[in-house]
């Protein structure tokens, strides 16, 4: 009989977290035959169908929901082994799974990254980019080892920690007619074509919070449309569809260059941070504890 280990447990739950062979592939880096194979050898193991593929997409049957759940069990109690045994040993290496809302995934944790790696060379990171809602939740399912998002969530066994501040801007072409001032009032805000982060950004949610704090309604907003990254909300503030709050960080190049121009909110205090989350119940690796501590000390170079 065909026997099973870690490795093919690891290379399923991979397949079933992102719903396809061919991204699997990629995250484990095999060859798609090489993926399904150890698929194909779990089922003759197990002697049962494990997952169904349902046009371009991997699901679970359910016998493969069985498999699944224990099988996150499985790794994450080798996991924690390994962690124990490296902090034993005092080394400081292997692999990251780091998620990051936009603005920390897309604009600062790449620049961090590289220093870090600098002086721990063993440990290597994957980023994975998505809004605030999308991390949370894939920490809680245990699909991240922990992450940098821009809100504040209140779902159970999340705890946060702020770590980098930032100070959103209210961004617009440089020849609006507001291009020439520095400063602009709230109440102009409602009579403005104005562009919105999807439901779930942590951009979005913190906008929102700093304008009902200074008595301005959101909802009075004039929103002509809701995009999904703030890549496309810059080329959508640059093509003349509206104006918008975004972090400085995302349009740096613009503003040197002087196409964009960014102002602030009368009485709007537009600071925020970006949030260190983890899962209270997961013991980090000697890699993820070095690279969180890392992080809250160039934070703290960065506000000093």
């Amino acid at each position: 009989m065909i026997g099973m280990d870690l490795w093919q447990l690891r290379v399923f739950t991979k397949v079933i977290d992102l719903e396809g062979f061919s991204k699997a592939a990629d995250a484990v880096h095999l060859t798609q035959p090489t993926v399904s194979s150890h698929v194909r050898d779990l089922e003759a193991y197990f002697g049962c169908r494990l997952v169904d593929r349902m046009g371009r997409r991997a699901v679970t049957t359910r016998a493969g929901e069985v498999v699944y759940k224990h099988a996150r069990r499985l790794l994450e109690m080798a996991g924690q082994m390994e962690t124990e045994l490296a902090e034993f040993l005092g080394t400081v290496e292997g692999e990251i799974a780091l998620g990051g809302s936009t603005i920390p995934g897309g604009y600062i944790l790449p620049r961090l990254i590289g220093e870090f790696k600098k002086t721990y060379p063993g440990v290597r990171i994957r980023v994975y980019v998505g809004d605030t809602e999308q991390i949370v939740n894939d920490i809680i399912a245990l699909k991240l080892d922990f992450g940098i998002v821009g809100a504040e969530t209140d779902k159970s066994r999340i705890a946060q920690k702020a770590v980098i501040k930032d100070a959103m801007k209210l961004v617009v072409r440089s020849d609006h007619k507001w291009g020439s001032r520095d400063t602009v009032f709230p109440e102009e805000l409602a009579k403005e074509p104005f562009i919105i982060r999807e439901q779930g950004s942590g951009t979005l949610k913190s906008f929102e919070k700093r304008l009902k704090s200074a008595g301005f309604n959101p909802e009075s907003l004039t929103v002509t449309a809701e995009l999904g990254s703030t890549a496309s909300v810059i080329q959508g503030i640059k093509s003349g569809i509206g104006v918008s709050v975004i972090s400085p960080v995302a349009v740096s190049d613009e503003l040197r260059a002087g196409s964009l121009k960014a102002l602030d909110i009368k009485g709007v205090d537009l600071t925020r941070h970006f949030y260190l989350t983890f899962h209270t119940d997961r013991t980090p690796s000697p890699a993820c504890r070095a690279f969180m501590d890392y992080l809250e000390e160039a934070a703290a170079k960065i506000d000093s």
